[in-house]
């Protein structure tokens, strides 16, 4: 993938946290702290990692804050 990159003229604009296995499942990570840290990273931003609902998607439509 490294090389594909590489020759590209248009990068890509995902960061590679962000990319997820076939399974929907979180992957490998070759960062510092693996997974660990791809899951800190989701985390922070705010990204949904389960089918759990969020906090505020059981309220009613007029009851979610903005």
């Amino acid at each position: 993938m490294g090389k594909a990159l590489g020759e590209n003229p248009i990068p890509l604009i995902i960061p590679c946290h962000r990319v997820l296995a076939a399974n929907g499942k979180p992957g490998g990570y070759s960062g510092s702290g693996g997974v660990k840290t791809k899951l800190r990273l989701l985390t922070i931003e705010g990204a949904k990692l389960s089918d759990e609902p969020l906090l505020f998607e059981k309220l009613p439509l007029a009851s979610r804050p903005r």
